[in-house]
């Protein structure tokens, strides 16, 4: 796996500004995430989900355009993720029977729940495409980012 570009310290940092500089919440978020993909190379795909009901629609991302732009609570990576309430970190996807496959060339996904209190908002979701790119430091790393975008997630919602 590349290193990353810069520490995940100095990017928290970058988000936490980009945050606090505000503005319209879909432009703050699409700022952030192309932030962590252009600092953070193995993350080939990073997008958010929405939890609208029982769905998840897609938000912003950066990376190859995607035909999963809602997807069911319980169904795929990102759909297990809030049926069961917690992250999920997957190191070769072509070992799941619930995939749902966005491009051939991804080999892991990783998605970390976003939380505004005891509110599941939706989630961050990342695709590399090497076996095991993602480890529990990216885990921990992004679930950081979800607490500090939540309050901009929250100003989102329905």
């Amino acid at each position: 796996m590349p290193p990353c570009l810069n520490a995940p310290a100095a990017t928290l940092a970058a988000v936490r500004a980009l945050v606090t500089a505000g503005g319209p919440p879909t432009d703050c978020l699409q700022r952030v995430v192309a932030l962590i993909h252009d600092r953070h190379p193995h993350y080939e795909w990073l997008g958010l989900y929405l939890l609208r009901g029982d769905v998840l629609e897609l938000g912003p991302y950066v990376g190859a355009p995607t035909e999963h732009t809602h997807i069911p609570v319980g169904v795929g990576v990102c759909g297990t993720a809030i049926a069961e309430r917690r992250n999920q970190l997957i190191a070769d996807v072509w070992e799941l029977r619930n995939y749902l496959a966005c491009s051939a060339t991804v080999r892991s996904e990783i998605v970390v729940l976003i939380w505004h209190g005891d509110r599941l908002l939706g989630q961050m979701d990342a695709d590399g495409d090497e076996v095991g790119a993602f480890t529990a430091e990216d885990e921990a790393f992004l679930e950081q980012v979800a607490a500090l975008i939540a309050p901009v997630v929250a100003a989102m919602a329905p």
